[in-house]
C-alpha cells in the first residue's frame, strides 16, 4: 500500500508521517518510509540523530544508478539518459518489491530501529546551496516518482511518504501515485487552505483523501475543521507529551503514546487498509502514462533528444502477483 502525508509546511505532516510509521513497524507491518520533502525532517523524527540524518544517501545523488537498474533490458529505453522522472515500465522493465534487496536499495536505504523492529528510510537529498537559482525541488522527487512507477506492492506491506509541504505535490504526476493520501490540517483558516486546493486538483484523477486534524486543542476546533472539510475529516490529534519527548531527545517506547493519539494512528490504519479494495491497477498505469505523454511534450524530448512517447508500452500494465516483465538481476 502506498501512503501520502501531504499539508501545509508546519502543520505536523512529517511528525504524523513517523508516528503512522512507527505505528506499521509496531504491528510488524513491513514498512518502508520515503522523505520527499524539501524540509529534510522524517528522519530526525524517527529517531535519528543530526550526524545519522545527514548521512543518509540522498536518491536524487543515485539517479544515474536507479534508472540503470530499472531500465533492465526494455528495448522501448534506448538508455538510461533517456528515461525522465516518468518513465513508466514496460517489458524488459526491472519492478521494484516493498521487501526484496537490490542495488537501489543498498545504495540509497537505510535501516532505522524503532522499538526493536527496522524499517527502510529513503530519502530524496535537501535542497543544498548548489541548487538555489538553477535547480527546481522537483527535479529531486524525480527519483521517487520512478521508483513508484515501477513498484508492485501488496496489501500487507506499506510505503509511507512525507511529501513536499502546500500545493507543490501537483508539480508532478505523483500526487495520483498512492492508495490514499492523509492530509495534515490545523483547526486555521490557513490550515484547510491547502485540502481546498488539493481536493479541486485531485478531484478529476480519483485520488483517495482523507483529512487528518493536528494540533487540536478543543472542540471547538474539530467543529470548526469539520464546517470546511465534512465527512474528509478522519480523526484529530491534539497534544502529545509522547512527541515532545520525542523532539527533546528523549524518546520514550512507543507503547507509551497516549490512548486516544494510538487510537487515531488505528483508524489511520483501517483506512488506508480499506483502500485496498479500491486499488485499480489499470487506471494507476493509464494515468502513469498521461503525465508521461504531458511531461515528454512539455519538456522531457527536447531535454534527452528523443521522441519519449515510444517509450510506453500499450501492452503493459503495472499489477500484483508475480514479477511481470522483470529482467535478470545483475551479477
Amino acid at each position: 500500500m502506498k501512503i501520502a502525508f501531504v499539508g501545509k509546511g508546519g502543520s505536523g505532516k512529517t511528525t504524523l508521517s513517523s508516528l503512522f510509521v512507527r505505528h506499521l513497524a509496531a504491528r510488524d507491518t513491513p514498512v518502508v518510509a520515503v522523505d520527499a520533502d524539501i524540509n529534510q525532517h522524517l528522519g530526525a523524527a524517527l529517531g535519528l540523530d543530526d550526524s545519522e540524518s545527514a548521512a543518509l544517501p540522498a536518491l536524487g545523488a543515485h539517479l544515474p544508478l536507479i534508472k540503470e537498474y530499472l531500465r533492465g533490458s526494455n528495448p522501448r529505453i534506448a538508455s538510461a539518459e533517456k528515461m525522465i522522472k516518468t518513465t513508466p515500465p514496460g517489458e524488459g522493465s526491472r519492478l521494484l518489491r516493498l521487501q526484496e534487496d537490490n542495488p537501489v536499495y543498498d545504495a540509497c536505504a537505510r535501516a532505522v530501529a524503532l522499538d526493536g523492529r527496522d524499517v527502510r528510510l529513503l530519502a530524496t537529498g535537501p535542497f543544498t546551496e548548489s541548487d538555489l537559482g538553477v535547480a527546481c525541488y522537483h527535479s529531486k522527487t524525480g527519483a521517487v516518482e520512478l521508483l513508484l512507477n515501477h513498484l508492485v506492492d501488496d496489501r500487507e506491506e506499506y510505503l509511507v511518504v512525507d511529501m513536499t509541504a502546500g500545493s507543490d505535490s501537483f508539480a508532478s504526476g505523483m500526487f495520483t501515485r498512492f492508495d490514499m493520501t492523509f492530509l495534515v490540517a490545523e483547526p486555521t483558516r490557513k490550515g484547510v487552505s491547502v485540502y481546498r486546493q488539493y481536493k479541486e486538483y485531485a478531484r478529476d484523477f480519483g485520488v483517495a483523501l482523507r483529512v487528518v486534524g493536528n494540533k487540536v486543542q478543543s472542540a471547538d476546533d474539530v467543529d470548526f475543521l469539520r464546517q470546511e472539510v465534512g465527512e474528509d475529516l478522519l480523526v484529530a490529534f491534539g497534544h502529545s507529551d509522547w512527541v515532545r519527548a520525542m523532539e527533546k531527545g528523549r524518546p520514550r517506547p512507543f507503547a507509551e503514546l497516549e490512548d486516544d493519539n494510538a487510537s487515531s494512528l488505528s483508524a489511520l490504519y483501517e483506512t488506508a487498509d480499506a483502500a485496498y479494495e479500491l486499488r485499480d491497477w489499470e487506471r494507476y498505469t493509464r494515468q502513469m502514462v498521461h503525465f508521461h505523454l504531458r511531461n515528454a511534450e512539455s519538456w522531457g524530448n527536447e531535454k534527452t533528444g528523443a521522441d519519449l512517447a515510444a517509450q510506453v508500452d500499450p501492452s503493459f500494465a503495472l499489477g500484483e502477483g508475480p514479477r511481470r516483465a522483470a529482467a535478470p538481476q545483475p551479477a
